[in-house]
């Protein structure tokens, strides 16, 4: 994992920054401001920015639709502007709240557009038509957020009566509510596969609730000042929050902690958003800076991450150490002590016959699937690596290799001690536990792999131990039998003489 860096800083705004989203195409950055101005910028280098003005008071948010081709935007003014990204700036006025509006909303056809107001409700607008369509007003004090769900079935608002709503749009009811809340509430928002929400507001805490158990799971609070804004990583397991602390801090979902807390501007910070394929993030506070960072921390794509999951979907056959990133040469390509290559039938026989070094009990030897190289009986599993932050795959590609039991030639029986198939799968055992060992400790993906195959092979090994000791009883009672009928013969001799 590597450290986020800072990649840019834009300055244009005069006065503070109150919001900021990043286009679909990830080539723009729009933010808003107290001065009551739009700046659209380019994220090219040596590109211009565009500024918009049309609103009366301060813009308090704005969202980019699905398509890219509109920008929505809200305002103390108690307005709602639809803007087209054109040279002219040209945008359509939406009028229908009484007071400030305080988030604009697109939904994820971009047909229709949710608003929250100091008027105590939320309003939803049609986009082609321009208008309202229905009103919701169940809060009991101001609404601050009101945002969609990614598949546009509910609505969640929260506000300054300290809750968070959540509505049906078919029936336009409200299906839950969650109280539990410390001051009031002043940013609410989906994850990006819609089953969970997070709040933030000013009693410092974010709070993240599993809407399929209506339960609260996660609850953080790592900032010493209010959260004004969040903003969720597209893979879900990231989440970074702007405070009047003058800090970002990006959070860890799946370890459930903060990993970094990032010092760049001078004054609260109000705005945070993630790129649509979250490897840039923005920042914008009351120093009137725009600061675009760099995740880092999350190298691979979104997307080229989910491509990968779905080429490895199947345990069989296991993937092999150069899928797994960071890429590196393989620690085992020059430990030649470990490994030989083929040699001659008669070289083979001679050393069988000098040592034990590839024959183990029972008149077995161990060779790998591809019959072109032969492991040496000083094979070892890879010395433990001391932790540190870089991921270096593990020097296991010998262990990894599928190992089988071949029966030597025939050879006389020097004892009564019978060759069982039970060693065969004790050198099973020892081989994969070393490689869960130097896998655990990697912490790779073929650990789940090779646990099943352990869990297989131990359940084979206890069937095994069945059978053999049935075999045992057999033999027994077998022996016991002639002896008897051995005893029978020698008396009915015996009498007949």
């Amino acid at each position: 994992m590597d450290d986020p860096s800072l990649e840019r800083h834009f300055r244009g705004h005069k006065d503070a920054v109150t919001c900021a989203d990043f286009s679909p195409n990830q080539n723009q950055l729009a933010t808003g401001s107290v001065d009551r101005t739009l700046m659209i910028w380019n994220l090219a280098p040596k590109a211009r920015a565009f500024r918009f003005v049309g609103h009366q008071d301060t813009v308090t948010g704005l969202q980019f639709s699905p398509s890219g081709r509109l920008l929505a935007s809200s305002s103390k003014d108690r307005t709602v502007r639809l803007w087209t990204l054109s040279l002219k700036g040209e945008s359509s006025v939406l009028k229908g709240h009484t007071g400030a509006v305080r988030s604009v909303s697109f939904s994820h056809d971009g047909y229709s557009l949710v608003t929250a107001s100091d008027d105590k409700s939320v309003i939803v607008w049609s986009v082609p038509r321009r208008c309202y369509v229905y009103s919701l007003s169940q809060h009991t004090n101001w609404v601050r957020c009101a945002r969609f769900s990614p598949d546009g079935r509910l609505i969640v608002s929260c506000g300054d009566d300290r809750s968070v709503r959540l509505w049906d749009t078919s029936t336009k009811c409200c299906i839950n509510t969650f109280t539990n809340c410390g001051g009031s509430l002043t940013f609410v928002d989906f994850n990006s596969s819609g089953t969970c929400i997070a709040s933030s507001g000013d009693d410092r805490c974010l709070k993240i609730w599993d809407l399929r158990t209506n339960k609260l799971i996660q609850h953080y609070q790592v900032h010493s000042g209010g959260i004004n804004s969040f903003s969720f990583h597209p893979s879900n397991n990231y989440l970074i929050s702007g405070s009047s602390d003058r800090t970002v801090k990006i959070l860890d979902l799946l370890e459930g902690r903060l990993i970094y807390t990032l010092h760049g501007h001078k004054g609260a910070v109000i705005a945070v958003a993630f790129s649509r394929l979250g490897d840039h993030f923005a920042s914008g506070g009351t120093d009137c800076q725009v600061l675009l960072w760099r995740t880092n921390f999350d190298r691979k794509r979104y997307r080229d991450v989910l491509l990968q999951h779905s080429q490895r979907s199947t345990p069989d056959p296991p993937p092999h150490l150069s899928d797994i990133h960071p890429r590196a040469p393989h620690a085992h390509l020059h430990r030649l002590s470990a490994v030989e290559g083929i040699t001659s039938e008669k070289t083979r026989r001679k050393r069988d016959k000098d040592s034990n070094s590839y024959r183990g009990e029972g008149g077995l030897t161990f060779h790998q699937d591809t019959n072109s190289q032969r492991l040496h009986n000083t094979l070892t599993p890879t010395p433990l690596c001391a932790h540190t932050h870089t991921h270096t795959p593990p020097s296991c590609g010998a262990l990894t290799a599928f190992i089988h039991a071949k029966p030597s030639p025939p050879q006389k029986p020097k004892t009564n001690k019978m060759p069982t198939v039970l060693q065969i799968y004790s050198h099973y055992i020892f081989l994969y536990t070393l490689n869960l060992t130097v896998a655990y400790t990697h912490k790779q993906p073929t650990v789940s792999v090779l646990e099943e195959r352990l869990t297989l092979t131990e359940d084979k090994m206890k069937e095994c131990l069945r059978h053999q000791s049935q075999i045992l009883k057999d033999l027994k009672t077998s022996g016991q039998r002639s002896r008897t009928a051995s005893e029978e013969m020698d008396e009915s001799i015996f009498h007949f003489t």
